[in-house]
């Protein structure tokens, strides 16, 4: 990482339906579990989910 210091803004994301590189962001919603649906937004504040889990973007 210190070579490529670039790597850390990439998450990995483990959930019991799977596994993810998470850039973009929203890249996590494919493999959240069904309880987890309502509102997400990205860090810079875009609203990629409105409350009822729907797709904005």
């Amino acid at each position: 990482m210190l070579t490529h210091p670039i790597l850390i803004n990439r998450p990995f994301v483990i959930t019991p339906t799977g596994t993810r590189l998470c850039r973009p962001s929203e890249a996590v919603l494919d493999i959240l579990p069904e309880t987890h649906k309502g509102a997400f937004a990205k860090e810079d504040g875009e609203q990629v989910l409105d409350a009822e889990g729907k797709r904005l973007v």
